[in-house]
């Protein structure tokens, strides 16, 4: 397998270093994108459960207790409480523009490997095809040993261009749906809390009734 490696020539080096960094992306994206994970159940249900001002120190406290993108955009919510609905929605907008950014960290990364993998192994084949056209030119066709170098580096790097960058693709693709998915779901929670945060404003506790309006 070594020796296989080493026949793709100086080029295996770049290859290898793209192909280490779109594993760790994958590694770190598929631990931090788990939906129990940025959408903690635990402030889910807090969200739903707040029907009166009084409940709102308890969510703050749920919020501290399991941090994450979801918990920062609740926190700037019942932090600014008492603000105006826009200047409030500006403030949630701009905290959730930097969560989003943090959920998405890394994916232009796994991007760039995905189109810059099979391009290396492209110019790996170039340049072992260069290297047997030399052989051809200066020794003839009939030297299969020597033309046989270049040969191998033009299939191995194209080999390793597209082992990285086809699984970096799908995890691109996967992995930026999966982000957006979560956002949204974000987006609908936070946007029952602000209804529910507003109903506070106008006239304290909600009943059963405005509880469930504010949901649908």
């Amino acid at each position: 397998m070594w020796d296989t490696i080493v026949s793709g020539g100086v080029l295996m080096i770049p290859l290898a270093a793209c192909s280490i960094l779109g594993v760790w992306v994958l590694v770190d994206r598929a631990l931090h994108l788990r939906a129990s994970k940025v959408l903690e159940p635990e402030i889910v249900d807090v969200i739903d459960s707040l029907e009166e001002p009084g409940d709102i120190p308890l969510a703050r406290a749920v919020c501290d207790k399991h941090p994450g993108p979801f918990a920062a955009i609740v926190r700037v919510a019942l932090d600014n409480r008492d603000r105006p609905r826009d200047e409030l929605r500006e403030l949630i907008e701009d905290q959730g523009r930097q969560e989003v950014a943090r959920l998405e960290r890394g994916l232009g990364l796994l991007e760039t490997v995905a189109g810059i993998g099979p391009l290396l192994g492209l110019l790996g084949t170039v340049f072992g095809m260069i290297q047997v056209f030399e052989v051809v030119s200066s020794q003839g066709a009939g030297q299969a040993q020597s033309l046989s170098g270049g040969i191998a580096q033009a299939l191995i790097t194209t080999a390793a261009g597209l082992s990285i960058g086809i699984p970096a693709l799908v995890g691109y693709n996967y992995f930026t749906s999966k982000a957006e998915r979560l956002v949204l779901d974000m987006e609908a929670h936070t946007s029952r809390l602000v209804q529910k945060i507003l109903r506070f404003q106008r006239g304290g506790s909600l009943s059963p009734e405005m509880v469930r309006r504010s949901e649908r």
